[in-house]
């Protein structure tokens, strides 16, 4: 499990994706949604917008999962 680090209270999920590396832009989070899983703390998300925060683990089917740390981690 890959860590990322954030600099704020919390990211948005669309956000993220872009910031981890795994979308060249936030733009592209809809049709990036309907052809994969993704789960936020083990729980199926497809909320563009869902608010993550430290701690939260974002887990996407055949890509990866990652932890978001915050700043004092």
């Amino acid at each position: 499990m890959e860590k990322i680090k954030i600099n704020t209270a919390y990211i948005q999920l669309d956000q993220f994706l872009k910031w981890a590396g795994v979308l060249p832009s936030g733009g592209e989070i809809r049709f990036f949604l309907a052809a994969h899983k993704i789960s936020v703390n083990h729980m199926p998300c497809q909320v563009k917008r869902k608010k993550l925060y430290p701690n939260d683990i974002v887990t996407i089917t055949d890509v990866g999962e990652w932890q978001l740390v915050g700043e004092e981690s």
